[in-house]
């Protein structure tokens, strides 16, 4: 129990034997569950978790997966046990041991005291930062995080790809878990469900760690392309739930007035360029409409992001 509150924690784990132990045995005293979620993992995590579950009388439960889900889709499952067992506050740390229990404490504060109903850790804002996170990682992640705000609807939040995070009952019972994106876009598309329903999210400082054995399955400036598709598709999916169905706010007009003036623009500068290149010379007409558009398509765009922003800034 943490503040008369019970706890749990979620570890994804799939061929995490190396750091697994590790996990297990600086994990905190006052966390009541450590649910190990074993993705199907080829080496010996499984055995080696389930040494831990015969001898702590009830704190460590393994559950496997019989089919790798990925890493949103094992987080998905141990959320649905926690849920079951109606615990108040559930937090996911991996299976790598890159997540510091010592900064446990800080992520369970808001949950327990209900300031908050989601938070989350950053890496990010701390001057470590860049010189402990491999620079390609650090870089990819920040522009996910952009990226992420924006799809989101959390402009406070940064450092999206952290899966150091706790979530309370209430976040967990309205979700459905059946329904997250089950690989490693699975913060992102969880943070955009949580502001279509409301919730209050905040980012907790917490200290980055690398280089202790850890195997990374992600490589940041290859899924960029993925990512960025799945976050536009997220937008869109918010706009319509947040905005349109279960409230409606003027904001989606300017998103769609920039939409049609920003491609309205971009085809006009393109014709512009083509006829430069065969002619020679560029209508003034042309180029006044292709700026006109882009202009007050950019216009748009910010506006209805201000909007997008000052409608979210309760919810932190």
């Amino acid at each position: 129990m943490y503040k008369n509150k019970s706890v749990a924690t979620v570890v994804p784990a799939y061929n995490e034997e190396l750091l697994i132990s590790r996990v297990i045995d600086t994990m905190p005293d006052y966390v009541d569950y450590i649910v190990i979620v074993n993705d199907n993992s080829k080496d010996k995590t499984a055995e080696i978790v389930q040494t831990y579950v015969e001898q702590s009388d009830g704190r460590v439960i393994l559950i496997d997966l019989p089919k790798r889900q990925g890493v949103g889709g094992a987080i998905a499952e141990g959320y649905k046990w926690c849920r079951d067992h109606k615990i108040d506050a559930t937090a996911v740390m991996a299976g790598d041991a890159q997540m510091d229990p010592a900064d446990l404490p800080a992520l369970l504060d808001p949950i327990v005291n209900d300031e908050v109903d989601y938070t989350k850790g950053n890496r990010l804002v701390t001057g470590e930062a860049w010189e402990i996170i491999p620079r390609s990682r650090y870089l990819g992640n920040a522009m996910l995080s952009l990226l992420t705000k924006i799809a989101s609807g959390y402009w406070h939040i940064t450092d999206s790809q952290s899966g150091y995070t706790v979530a309370n009952l209430k976040v967990l019972e309205t979700i459905d878990l059946d329904k997250i994106y089950k690989k490693y876009g699975m913060p992102n598309d969880l943070l955009v469900k949580l502001n279509v329903y409301n919730f209050r999210v905040r980012d907790v400082e917490i200290k980055p760690i690398y280089g202790i054995g850890e195997k990374s399955g992600i490589k940041p400036f290859l899924v960029i392309p993925r990512f960025s598709w799945l976050l536009l598709r997220l937008f869109f999916y918010r706009m319509v739930q947040k905005y349109i169905v279960r409230d409606f706010h003027p904001l989606i007009f300017f998103y769609f007035i920039s939409g049609l003036l920003n491609t309205a623009g971009l085809v006009l500068l393109v014709r512009m360029i083509v006829y430069w290149i065969q002619n020679g010379h560029i209508p003034p007409i042309n180029a006044l409409a292709a700026f006109f558009s882009l202009t007050l398509g950019i216009q748009m765009l910010l506006f209805a992001m201000w909007f997008d922003m000052d409608s979210n800034k309760r919810l932190r």
